[in-house]
């Protein structure tokens, strides 16, 4: 297990590093997409190449974070039942929906994807738009983010296995101290209490 838990380690370390290294794509996408429409309004003039790159990076950001997202627990999810259940019932629910829902939904596009990304780059396939750019710089991200979403489900999958068997931490307990949707909460109860 603890070999496991080790793995486990190095894929949350990988998926941090990436989703790290790849979320300030998000400043690039909004000024290249200001300037896009800057051009567009003041000069009259406008480009699919820029369009087109403004989709690609928005993939290579939604992509790429899947599995930094699913490491931090940030995937949106609907705690209406879960959020009630007991730590080790919501790790068994999270071991079973991993195993029966998510590893093989992830493993068939996984699959799916290497020869949609290679038919794509062995034809040299280039969009259908006037000035479009290349495909496959962008397809080559779809199994490339589907491996790391994968790898992160195995980790997760291990660490919540390790909490059953008494050999982990709560994994989700680390992150519902920080979760989003408790500190807006918390703010606004602040700042009710703050009115005269």
């Amino acid at each position: 297990m603890q070999a496991m838990l080790k793995l486990a380690r190095a894929i949350d370390a990988l998926n941090e590093w990436v989703g790290r290294s790849v979320y300030w794509l998000v400043l690039v996408m909004v000024l290249e997409s200001a300037a896009n429409a800057i051009v567009r309004k003041l000069f009259n003039m406008s480009s699919n190449a820029f369009l087109e790159l403004q989709w690609y990076l928005f993939s290579v950001v939604f992509l790429l974070c899947a599995g930094w997202t699913l490491k931090r627990n940030d995937h949106v999810r609907i705690d209406i039942l879960q959020g009630r259940y007991s730590p080790r019932t919501q790790a068994w629910v999270d071991v079973l929906g991993t195993i029966f829902f998510m590893l093989p939904m992830v493993s068939l596009f996984f699959w799916l994807s290497i020869p949609w990304f290679w038919r794509s780059y062995t034809e040299h396939e280039i969009s259908g738009s006037a000035g479009g750019l290349t495909l496959w710089y962008a397809r080559i991200f779809v199994p490339i983010g589907f491996g790391l979403l994968g790898l992160q489900g195995l980790s997760e999958l291990v660490k919540r296995i390790a909490f059953l068997a008494g050999k982990g931490p709560d994994p989700v307990a680390r992150h519902a101290e920080h979760a989003a949707e408790q500190e807006l909460a918390e703010e606004i109860r602040r700042m009710a209490e703050e009115k005269p």
